[in-house]
């Protein structure tokens, strides 16, 4: 049975588009951008995709004709496929303002537009509607989503986790089935449906919409190598070198190619932490999938027990913990990419990740242990030597309850993001 489940973001876009004439929303396909458009609308705005062949004609042939002939509040879905129609919208744009000016009536919430193609497109929207677009990130379902759950920006301190932690109870292999069927709203929509011949599905159609441009027929099946050499190293920090020799590829293509999987939004990046000048910290980012599903389709797993025993059970324990907080912190209005980062030196010394707000980083640990100790927060004392506070942390994994693991860090239940 087919049913619509509550997005957080939701909140987001009212309030960009109360301050915004245009609002982008950026993502994967399929995570739910124009549903949540058509939910939030009751029916007020108008709709049209540029996945038509036809609509997509008029736009890229004559974009002046075609806003004309599509009325506002308008939703334009797959923006990519005609990035000609941005001047034509800062124009429209620019004349609804003046007259709003002048009538003293309100120009924004006109143009909703979608976009799962990134790479062609952010340069366009940047020249073209500087100062009038709100760009939204928008991610699968998170965790709190799924089970019907309000959810606020995710920080390691005991008060905040105590405000989360419930009687539910969650178990390792219960963990690893939602990690292995990732975060796509349609595999919660229908139960039904087989998680390996949606993520065959949806490949096929990323393939064939999003990048055929970029990568010809002859190098698709290098360019899912390419994609399960990443998916084998998820958690992990970027290896050009590795990664290319899996694939059979060089250097340059293993960029490019990782690249357009980024700005597809199939990739999160997260950033090393460098805000230590007495160590040499590395500069080489983290990969993570956005969405865990996907990622233990490309590597090879269609069951949990066998998942949760393999070798990639913690890099992909914690790719789905990253996650997690970082959809905590998109529907709560902030980037994360200006908050979460990891540390690793020279010295092989590594923290999981770090969330810095307010002068203060709070270090955290991501392990899929039920017994956590002290021992797992002993490289939290290298942030000593920065400059910054130091907050509360912990080590979030699969205990029950919160407890103290020392006087300032504690062992934090999953749930708890």
């Amino acid at each position: 049975m087919n049913y619509y489940i509550k997005r957080l973001l939701k909140n987001d876009i009212i309030e960009n588009s109360k301050s915004f004439p245009v609002i982008l929303i950026c993502g994967p396909r399929q995570v739910g951008k124009t549903t949540i458009l058509e939910k939030l609308s009751s029916n007020k705005l108008n709709y049209v995709s540029l996945d038509d062949p036809l609509e997509r004609k008029n736009a890229k042939e004559d974009p002046s004709l075609f806003l004309e002939n599509h009325k506002t509040p308008l939703i334009i879905d797959e923006i990519q496929y005609a990035t000609e129609l941005l001047p034509y919208i800062k124009m429209s744009v620019d004349k609804a303002r003046r007259e709003a000016l002048e009538s003293n009536q309100n120009s924004n919430g006109l143009y909703y537009l979608t976009g799962s193609q990134m790479f062609t497109m952010m340069q366009n929207v940047s020249e073209s509607l500087a100062g009038r677009v709100g760009i939204i990130d928008m991610y699968g379902l998170s965790y709190s989503e799924i089970i019907g759950k309000e959810q606020d920006f995710f920080l390691p301190t005991k008060s905040r986790c105590i405000e989360r932690q419930n009687n539910e109870r969650l178990e390792t292999l219960d963990v690893f089935e939602s990690i292995l069927r990732g975060s796509f709203p349609a595999l919660y929509q229908n139960r039904d449906i087989s998680t390996e011949k949606f993520y065959n599905s949806y490949l096929r159609t990323y393939l064939e919409r999003d990048i055929r441009d970029m990568v010809t027929i002859k190098e698709e099946t290098k360019f899912l190598t390419f994609m399960s050499a990443l998916a084998a190293r998820t958690g992990q920090e970027l290896n050009y070198d590795n990664i290319a020799k899996d694939a059979q590829i060089d250097n340059k293509t293993a960029k490019n190619w990782l690249s357009l999987l980024h700005t597809s939004g199939l990739l999160f990046l997260l950033q090393p932490y460098s805000n230590n000048p007495t160590t040499r910290a590395i500069k080489t980012p983290k990969i993570y999938f956005t969405d865990t599903g996907l990622a233990c389709y490309l590597a090879g797993y269609s069951d949990s027990k066998i998942l949760e025993r393999s070798a990639i059970n913690g890099h992909i324990f914690e790719n789905y913990v990253v996650m997690e907080i970082v959809k905590s912190f998109v529907n709560a209005n902030k980037d994360p990419r200006l908050y979460l980062n990891f540390y690793r030196d020279s010295n092989q010394i590594e923290i999981d990740l770090i969330i810095t707000m307010n002068n203060t980083v709070y270090p955290i640990e991501i392990k899929k242990s039920k017994n956590p100790n002290k021992d797992m927060i002993k490289n939290f004392k290298i942030l000593n030597k920065g400059e910054k506070q130091i907050g509360e942390g912990g080590v979030i994994c699969m205990v029950e309850k919160i407890f103290p693991l020392d006087e300032n860090n504690n062992a934090i239940p999953l749930q708890c993001i």
